[in-house]
């Protein structure tokens, strides 16, 4: 067992290299260009959004606001018509990258901290590199990837959308795992 304030190293370069591997990712390779399309006759959309004063705030439509009111008929109309939608309104105005993108960093920052800690827990300073690299990028799967998929099962996200996010999530789960093997204490 190892104290995670020895960790302090791989977790911020881990962190820093899964920030900017991601930034690559998601400004150079294509992969994630195609996963939102165009609502059809998107003015008219917009403008009856707008007509409705919508808050930022998670939305579905139609809404039911119980289990009971789920076996309306006017409900169960509503949804046999359609459309059936999860809706994330964000604030409006000029789009600013620098609030996600802190909080984008502190989570791979959180990342690092829980990958380094069940390493540090399961392992002695000078672990052989594979051992670091498979307890520290199981860790880091298991926080970037799985979580994603909870968009599929219950949000209606697309599947396709959501593995291009899990192929994202292994590929900086072995950025993690490759760095703290490289950077483990006593190596």
């Amino acid at each position: 067992m190892i104290p995670l304030t020895m960790m302090w190293l791989p977790i911020v370069v881990s962190a820093v290299f899964v920030f900017i591997v991601s930034a690559i990712m998601h400004t150079v390779a294509p992969h994630h260009r195609n996963d939102f399309s165009r609502l059809p006759d998107e003015d008219r959309v917009l403008e009856s959004l707008r007509h409705a004063d919508l808050r930022p705030g998670d939305y579905v439509v139609p809404f039911a606001s119980s289990p009971k009111e789920m076996e309306d008929p006017a409900y169960l109309e509503k949804v046999k018509r359609g459309p059936v939608a999860f809706v994330s309104v964000i604030p409006s105005g000029p789009p600013s990258l620098v609030k996600p993108l802190v909080q984008w960093f502190v989570y791979t920052l959180v990342v690092s901290i829980i990958a380094g800690y069940v390493a540090s827990r399961a392992l002695t300073l000078g672990a052989d590199y594979l051992d670091v690299f498979r307890f520290a990028g199981t860790a880091a799967f298991a926080a970037y990837v799985p979580g994603v998929w909870q968009q599929s099962i219950w949000g209606g996200r697309s599947w396709r959308t959501t593995l291009k996010s899990s192929f994202d999530g292994l590929v900086y789960a072995l950025v993690t795992a490759g760095v703290f093997g490289w950077l483990w204490p006593g190596s």
